[in-house]
């Protein structure tokens, strides 16, 4: 039998009693079982929106608490609640919602239908993908919006919020059904729940929702990508949002105190100092470039095998050298990069040897790691430069 849902009469619900119909260890899931109630407030898992959460006891006793982990319902409308404390057949039990858990969830669910009601009605973009979490809230668009269009539906998405609207969750009949013209991802059969939104959205929809828009507080697009042919937009809402905006303002203004600015300058110093960085790169490289050449040339051009050590060289200006080197001496030209306590990033070549034997030959004696073609192997290695030139007899 269907578990009946004392969520689509009252959201606000978060305390009730109910009869224990079944309980059962859950398959594969240690130490949890499988609860079913006559009733429950517990919203599941449905709709793009995660379950709600909470505890359940018994009612002549409350130290026989259970936690709700999830909360699941099937084809024919039966809730599971998962929840680690068993209950026996036919006892009454006590269900009491996590409910600012739950509100937070009415907050951004009501939020994403005013502002897929304004992409439907503005753009005539269907909303093909929904997740609500603790965490995130994306919608799936099926076609593309300008973040100037981002914008601005955002801006009239707070208008209806400030209007604070009434939010109309009904259970129409078939007859009245014929006439409503409603947005839903799929065909639907039986008792089909709508909330309406006054000249914003008409939606079928499973789950609770506020009583107002105000209640929503404010909606933040956060994010805007493309997305399989149209856009992924994430959004908050209410106390989600305001955290959201409290965690920036706190990491934007240690941005400005430490560029010593104000936050409204923040980026465009951060710019500049970018600009800056980059220009020292430039220099650096080509300073270490010079001194690199200086050093190959100091090289003797006698040698047939050559090994150097270096420090602090970008892997470029390594193999830029190696190939130098490699086309003035006929046995293996080695760099090693870094430094004895953290050891070396090298490089290995050789025109007419097979230097994968000197890699295989580190492998064995320092257990280090890389690999390459005959001619040039790479990789890192822990070991003391004097144990290297002894390894490699170089």
């Amino acid at each position: 039998m269907a578990t009946k849902k004392l969520f689509d009469a009252d959201a606000y619900l978060c305390e009730f009693d109910a009869k224990v119909v079944a309980c059962e260890k859950a398959e594969g899931k240690e130490g949890i079982y499988k609860l079913v109630l006559e009733e429950t407030a517990f919203f599941p898992e449905a709709g793009g929106q995660s379950p709600d959460k909470g505890i359940i006891h018994l009612a002549e006793d409350k130290e026989k608490a259970a936690e709700v982990v999830d909360v699941q319902i099937d084809k024919e409308n039966i809730i599971y609640h998962y929840v680690d404390k068993e209950f026996e057949k036919g006892s009454k039990v006590h269900g009491i919602l996590d409910f600012e858990h739950r509100y937070s969830h009415m907050q951004q669910h009501t939020g994403e239908h005013i502002y897929s009601g304004l992409v439907n009605k503005l753009k005539g973009y269907n909303n093909v993908g929904f997740h609500l979490s603790d965490s995130i809230v994306t919608m799936d668009y099926d076609g593309v919006l300008t973040m100037d269009e981002v914008r601005s539906i955002e801006k009239m998405a707070n208008d209806c919020i400030y209007k604070n609207l009434d939010v109309l969750c009904e259970f129409p009949s078939e007859e009245e059904l014929k006439n409503i013209k409603y947005r839903s991802k799929k065909e639907l059969s039986g008792d089909i729940r709508i909330v309406t939104i006054p000249g914003y959205d008409v939606c079928a929809c499973c789950a609770p929702h506020v009583h107002k828009t105000g209640e929503v507080g404010i909606l933040k697009v956060m994010s805007c990508e493309n997305y399989k042919g149209g856009v992924r937009l994430s959004i908050l809402c209410g106390s989600r949002a305001l955290e959201a905006f409290s965690n920036k303002q706190d990491a934007l203004s240690e941005v400005a105190h430490i560029l010593e600015c104000s936050q409204e300058s923040a980026a465009e110093n951060t710019r500049r100092i970018m600009n800056e960085v980059s220009r020292l790169k430039g220099e650096l490289a080509a300073a270490r470039t010079e001194l690199m050449n200086v050093r190959l040339e100091a090289v003797e051009k006698s040698l047939e095998n050559v090994i150097m050590f270096t420090e602090a060289v970008p892997a470029n200006i390594i193999r830029n050298a190696v190939n130098k080197l490699v086309a003035e001496h006929a046995g293996i030209c080695a760099i090693f990069n870094g430094n004895d306590e953290e050891g070396y990033q090298y490089i290995i070549g050789s025109a007419q040897k097979d230097v994968r034997e000197a890699g295989n030959l580190l492998k064995e004696k320092f257990n280090a790691r890389g690999g390459g073609s005959p001619k040039m192997v790479q990789g890192s290695v822990q070991a003391g430069s004097s144990q290297i030139k002894e390894a490699l007899g170089m």
